[in-house]
């Protein structure tokens, strides 16, 4: 059950055995439906969760419409991080796509990991890090790439998951109703073949 998440732990500092235990017992599982909420707006996230199967997007609300910035696959983490550090309401959701299971972690458990494990604040900073990025990076799209541009970018950082989300969520992302969406896939299959 841990095995990825400790196998993606060790790749970026090895880990003692006693951290390797500490993270076992500190990580529960959870399961998402398919549709059910891992976080919804105006609630204050309380848990990080390492994705071992499934998929989630996250999105806002916004003009009375859902916009899907980003969506996140197995081996990868989803929380509001500022709300979870900060014990603060979120104004994003992350909602299952697929059905999940997930390794869930809380606040006091993650501070007990910082505090008592060589590596603990490396771990954390890494994470962070990595989840910082790509949120800078789907902010910078949202504002300097026009819908075709940020399609080919799904397309580029989700090739592997690409099939797994419906149409609609990928217009939501991309920015456009699902009907445009069909008639730029079309276009962009065209230049590339």
């Amino acid at each position: 059950m841990h095995t990825a998440l400790i196998a993606l732990f060790n790749q970026i500092v090895p880990l003692h055995k006693e951290e390797e235990d500490l993270i076992r017992s500190s990580f529960r599982l959870k399961s998402l439906a398919k549709g059910e909420y891992f976080l919804k707006a105006g609630e204050i996230n309380q848990h990080i969760g390492f994705i071992n199967q499934g998929l989630v997007r996250y999105f806002v609300d916004k003009d009375d419409e859902e916009a899907t910035f980003e969506f996140t696959k197995e081996g990868e983490f989803i929380a509001d991080y500022q709300s979870f550090s900060q014990n603060k309401t979120s104004i994003q959701n992350i909602q299952a796509i697929e059905a999940c299971t997930l390794l869930v972690i809380n606040y006091p458990d993650v501070q007990h990991i910082f505090t008592n494990t060589p590596h603990g604040n490396l771990l954390g900073r890494i994470v962070v890090e990595h989840r910082f990025d790509v949120m800078v990076n789907q902010l910078l799209s949202i504002y300097m790439h026009d819908p075709e541009e940020r399609y080919k970018r799904f397309v580029s950082a989700y090739a592997d998951i690409a099939q797994r989300i419906p149409q609609y969520l990928i217009a939501s992302y991309v920015g456009i109703k699902p009907e445009s969406l069909s008639r730029m896939r079309r276009r962009f299959l065209k230049s590339i073949s």
